[in-house]
Formats: C-alpha cells, sequence, structure tokens
C-alpha cells in the first residue's frame, strides 16, 4: 500500500512539473494579442523576392540618400569606433556630404575591416589606433595634430566605441563592459574636453531601458493565466523609450545585462556632462542593428549555416546601422547650431521607420534569398531556459574558484553566450521614433529614417550573395560579441581579468 502511495505521489508530481512547465513553454512561445496588433503583418516570399529583384537592380548607396544626410558643416570630426557599424556610416556619410577626408580622424582598437572602406575616400581618412580603457592612449590619439587646413575648425566627437556582451549579468564578470563602456566614455569625455570639442554625440543603446523577463512565475498565477487565456509573465512584452532615464538609476540587477549596466552609467556620465561649452547628448538605436555582415542579428544568422532558435515568434524593433549613424548627424546639428538646445543632454531612442518585425521574418528572408545554405532549427524555450542557467552557472565557477580553469574545458561558441540575460534580450518589443522625429522646434532632432527593415535586410542579403557567388559556405565575419571574446582572452592572457572583475 505504501509503495502504491508513493508511486501514485510520484506520478501526480511528474505530471504537476510537466503541466506547469508546458504551460511556461506556452507562454514563452506565444504572441500577446497587444504585440500582434502592433506588428499584423509578415513578410511574403512574393514581396522578399519583389523587393530582392529591385534592390539587386537598383541597390541602396550613399549617393542614393545623399540628399537625405543633413548638409555638411565647416568642422573637425573625431569618431571613435569609427570601423564599426554604426561609427563606419558615420564616416561614409561624412565624407558623402562633402567633408573633406584630413578633417575626420578614425580612433579605433582594431584595424579597419569594413569592404566599404578599404577603397576611395574612406581610405584616406586618418586612423590612429587607440584603447580607450586607457585615458594616455586616448589623449594621445585625441592630442595628434590636425592638417594646417582644418586645425582651426570646432570639433565634433561622435563616440560609438563598445565592447558588446549581451548575456553577462553577473558582477563578478562585470569589469570588462565597465572598463571600456565606462571608464572609456570617461576617458573620451576628458580628452575630447582638452581637445576643445563643443560637441560631442554618443551611442548609447535601447538596451538601457529593458528590464529583467520574469523567468519563473507562480503555479497560482500560471493556472491564472491558462484561465484567462493571456501570458502574465513579467516583462514579457516590454517598450524601449526614454522614460527611465529620466528617473533614478536602476540597480544593477534591474538591468537585463552586464552591457545595459556599463551602458546606462556611460549615458548618464554623457549626458551629464551637457554645458554651453561641450553640448552632448546619446542615441539609443533599438535593439538589433544591423547592417554589415559582421552585424550579430543578420550577418551572425546568415553565417550560421543551421541557425537554432527559441525565438522566431518574436517581435522587435530592428535598426539599420545608416538609420543610427544619419541620426547622429542629425543630433549634431541640433547641437552646433544651438549652445542651450534643450534637446542636449538626453537621450534618443531610433529605430526603423516601420512597426517591428518577428525574428522569424529576418530567417524566412534568408530562406528565400540567401545563396549560402541556410536551415532554421526550431528548439522549445523551455529546454533553452534551462540550458541557461546550466551555463551561466558552469561559466562563473572558474572565476569564483580560478583554480577550477585548470581543470573544467572552457565553453566555446554561440554555447557560452547561452545564459538567462539573452531570454530578456530576446522577448517582445516595440519602440518609437517619436521623440526623435518630431521637428527641432518642437525638441526632436528632425529624424527620419532611410531604410525601412524589409529594405535594408533584402539589400544586406543582395550584398551577402555577391560576396559569397560561387562559394559553397558562408565566409565567417568577426561580430562585435567574438570580438569581444577575443578582448576577454586577451585581458586574461595578460592577467588582467582578475582586475577588472574588481
Amino acid at each position: 500500500m505504501a509503495a502504491l502511495v508513493v508511486g501514485l505521489g510520484a506520478a501526480l508530481l511528474f505530471f504537476l512539473t510537466y503541466t506547469y512547465l508546458a504551460r511556461l513553454n506556452s507562454i514563452l512561445e506565444s504572441m500577446p494579442e497587444s504585440i500582434r496588433s502592433v506588428s499584423p503583418k509578415r513578410w511574403t516570399k512574393e514581396e522578399l523576392r519583389h523587393t530582392y529583384q529591385r534592390l539587386e537592380k537598383n541597390p541602396i548607396t550613399l549617393e542614393g540618400y545623399a540628399d537625405r544626410i543633413p548638409p555638411k558643416l565647416d568642422r573637425r570630426y573625431i569618431i571613435t569606433g569609427g570601423s564599426g557599424l554604426v561609427g563606419g556610416y558615420i564616416v561614409l556619410q561624412l565624407l558623402e556630404r562633402g567633408q573633406p577626408p584630413e578633417s575626420i580622424r578614425i580612433v579605433e582598437f582594431r584595424p579597419l575591416n569594413r569592404a566599404d572602406m578599404l577603397n576611395g575616400p574612406a581610405s584616406t581618412v586618418d586612423f590612429v589606433k587607440a584603447d580607450i580603457s586607457s585615458a594616455e592612449s586616448t589623449n594621445k590619439a585625441f592630442e595628434k595634430p590636425w592638417p594646417s587646413a582644418v586645425k582651426h575648425l570646432p570639433l565634433t566627437v561622435c563616440h560609438t566605441a563598445a565592447i558588446i556582451v549581451p548575456s553577462d549579468r553577473s558582477k563578478l564578470v562585470y569589469g570588462l563592459c565597465e572598463s571600456v563602456n565606462v571608464r572609456g566614455t570617461q576617458n573620451v569625455l576628458n580628452a575630447a574636453r582638452k581637445a576643445g570639442a563643443d560637441v560631442l554625440v554618443s551611442t548609447s543603446s535601447g538596451g538601457v531601458s529593458i528590464r529583467p523577463i520574469e523567468l519563473w512565475i507562480s503555479p497560482l498565477r500560471l493556472l491564472r493565466s491558462a484561465k484567462e487565456n493571456i501570458p502574465k509573465m513579467k516583462n514579457y512584452l516590454q517598450v524601449m523609450d526614454e522614460k527611465d532615464f529620466f528617473e533614478p538609476p536602476r540597480k544593477h540587477e534591474e538591468y537585463f545585462a552586464n552591457y545595459a549596466v556599463s551602458k546606462a552609467r556611460a549615458e548618464r556620465i554623457v549626458c551629464g556632462a551637457n554645458s554651453p561649452e561641450l553640448r552632448t547628448g546619446s542615441i539609443r538605436p533599438a535593439n538589433g542593428i544591423y547592417g554589415q555582415p559582421g552585424d550579430n542579428t543578420l550577418g551572425g544568422a546568415l553565417a550560421m549555416g543551421d541557425c537554432p532558435t527559441w525565438c522566431a515568434h518574436i517581435i522587435q524593433p530592428f535598426v539599420h546601422g545608416i538609420n543610427v549613424a544619419i541620426a547622429h548627424l542629425h543630433y549634431e546639428a541640433v547641437l552646433a547650431a544651438n549652445p542651450k538646445a534643450p534637446q542636449a543632454g538626453r537621450p534618443f531612442i531610433i529605430t526603423d521607420p516601420n512597426p517591428p518585425i518577428s525574428y522569424l521574418d529576418m530567417y524566412q528572408a534568408i530562406e528565400a534569398l540567401s545563396a549560402t545554405p541556410f536551415r532554421l532549427i526550431r528548439l522549445p524555450p523551455i529546454l533553452m531556459w534551462f540550458l541557461s542557467y546550466i551555463v551561466e552557472w558552469y561559466s562563473l565557477l572558474p572565476v569564483k574558484y580560478p583554480f577550477l580553469r585548470r581543470i573544467l574545458p572552457e565553453l566555446k561558441g554561440d554555447l557560452k553566450h547561452m545564459k538567462p540575460g539573452l531570454f530578456s534580450v530576446t522577448t517582445h518589443m516595440v519602440a518609437t521614433n517619436e521623440n526623435a522625429s518630431r521637428s527641432v522646434d518642437e525638441g526632436g532632432l528632425g529624424y527620419t529614417g532611410i531604410l525601412t527593415t524589409l529594405e535594408g535586410m533584402v539589400q544586406e542579403i543582395v550584398d551577402w550573395n555577391i560576396e559569397h557567388k560561387g562559394e559553397k559556405q558562408a565566409k565567417k565575419f568577426q561580430t562585435s560579441i567574438s570580438y569581444a571574446d577575443e578582448i576577454a582572452k586577451a585581458a586574461e592572457a595578460a592577467g588582467v581579468m582578475e582586475k577588472l572583475g574588481k
């Protein structure tokens, strides 16, 4: 009899646990009606093919949208991270609007590696290698003499350099993000002041406003949500905006990851430094910047071949690097024109000029249009959820107990980034250009996006196919995340990771 009771109890426990996890998985796979109404339309194969044919014949070029770039200003420019996704487009747009190459300086840690900058005027722009986490290195880059023809011009600094680690959330490994994104921003700000800059626009992140998703909810709430047929998971749907900037800073654990913590602190450093002598402000790109083969969003998926995902249904407001770059120039124009501009000292959210799309839209575009193999592998979110906690726990063991580094094998590839923070940054989100798109007289930037997400992503696939003509496999491009991994390994090899973590 006792064995029967134990068996029935075990069966009941298994049934309840299975039901609980199945309901959690159902919520994670769902799309609330509120988000469905914001993004009701999915891309069709016909629409994708038509857009591809149009852009193949008439590709999006700098010359094609030159008349929408804010007019040339007689100024000098320092672009930190000037060979990256956003910084590179800023350089190209400055040149296209008539800025002489000698009036632009790229301050960057890694050499130029963008194909569209290796030839033409961009290849003649001054390049200074610098590590912005070092005040000495940053000052040296900013103090380098300018050509006599431009040295008298006022100086604008566009600070786009950053390190992106989207999944780490523990304070134990916060040091790397802090060293580049926070201390590096302070070093750039100090160097800009010393160099006499009067305008500084930095690249922040829409991720600053994202709060951690509530991964576990009580069985009682879960049953209630089943009865009401709506998800009750906290922060399952989020609005990316600037409201948090005007509130007290949140605690570390109230951000989705260390990256967001560091970008929030950097943003407040920049905006808090605003004055009539040095006007400052930040652009917050919405989640998922794309526009180059090495981007983490579309380029990363194109390069995979086999693409495992649990978030195909997720709706997000992606943004092209061209749109982010032109927003910086709109902001610069406002700050340069008015020392007392009310727009100064605050962030502005930027996204593509269309409703948010789903990851499935992007994946279907790749499947329909890419010349390289691509296969979508759908995974149950709840399984990846469990895995993320295991990966995080395993990854922190050598940090807590350094002697284990000689024993435990290192996680490699995408698996090492499979941590709970990713569930917060890959949940349903919406964003708006409302504030940035207001006219300057109304307190906005006068921003209008150049590319829709459909145009931007299809154009990237067109360029990808040209790059891979005759190739059977996708080429490997360095993404900002893989670059961050390299920096972390170099720091560890140099024996400074323990210091960074403090």
